[in-house]
């Protein structure tokens, strides 16, 4: 069992949250990053969980429109086969595109917590991981819109999406990657991305909510209050991080992040070769 969060940590971490969950530098392997080299401590996976639930907020509001639009289409089309256009397929694809994270989640939920923080592992995906982007960036079309979705995209999407359970992948940084070699647009595979990401994050968090109270793995114990204002916190800045990156990508290429990874993973391999932090 951890030690009790203070408030300065609960604020740094809402923050660091907030501006990497959407980004595809992996928000869970930066809050373990964060915690283990100014506090040597793990904020711990429940934490990591609840607030994402701040993050995902960000999301429902962000893509309000866009959610209701495609709720009521997919609820006309399964009462009306004549009514089942690109919004209602969209539906069934966010659906069908959740479901391997769902299964593995609940399948690894404990290595999830527990192993996977190890800090050579988050080192080693973000390099790995970040070679992964670059020719994603490389060998991809990038012509197809978001209209051209198909259930396949939808599977194989939702596929790279379980690979961020290992923190250091990146939840947008598989699910961009996957659209990208797929020859969606970077736009469309960033959207598809942050719709598919709302059922598995908004699930994960609730489902940790009992866990963040008396959790499960190692890490710091945060309190109702310093979870709350860091959920806040993730909010606000996740919300603008959002409108940010769907801008960056329309004209900006998937290299800037995979500079960042690699360089970010060769200073981890040096504090942790150093004996400066330690892994677990």
């Amino acid at each position: 069992m951890g030690e009790s969060m203070t408030w300065i940590q609960a604020i740094v971490l809402g923050v660091v949250q907030g501006l990497t969950e959407f980004l595809p530098i992996s928000s869970s392997g930066h809050l373990r990053i964060v915690s283990e080299v100014l506090w040597q401590e793990d904020a711990g996976a429940s934490f990591t969980a609840v607030t994402q639930l701040g993050t995902e907020a960000a999301v429902l509001v962000y893509f309000a429109r866009d959610i209701a639009r495609i709720a009521m289409a997919w609820f006309r089309g399964l009462r009306d086969s004549g009514r089942r256009g690109h919004d209602y397929k969209m539906g069934w694809y966010v659906i069908v595109g959740t479901i391997p994270v769902g299964i593995l989640g609940l399948l690894f939920k404990d290595q999830v917590r527990t192993g996977a923080r190890n800090l050579w592992l988050v080192a080693t995906m973000l390099i790995v991981f970040a070679v992964v982007i670059a020719a994603a960036e490389y060998y991809g079309s990038k012509r197809r819109p978001i209209e051209g979705l198909t259930l396949k995209d939808g599977v194989i999407m939702g596929s790279a999406q379980a690979l961020a359970l290992i923190p250091g992948v990146s939840r947008s940084g598989g699910t961009i990657s996957a659209g990208l070699f797929l020859g969606l647009t970077r736009e469309a595979a960033a959207r598809y991305s942050f719709l598919l990401a709302i059922p598995a994050v908004t699930a994960a968090g609730l489902f940790s909510l009992p866990d963040a109270f008396e959790p499960a793995g190692e890490g710091l114990n945060a309190s109702g209050a310093q979870l709350i204002v860091a959920t806040l916190i993730a909010f606000a800045i996740g919300y603008v991080t959002i409108a940010w990156l769907l801008r960056f990508v329309v004209n900006h290429s998937m290299y800037w992040f995979v500079g960042y990874r690699i360089i970010l993973g060769l200073v981890l391999f040096g504090l942790l070769g150093t004996g400066v932090i330690a892994a677990t």
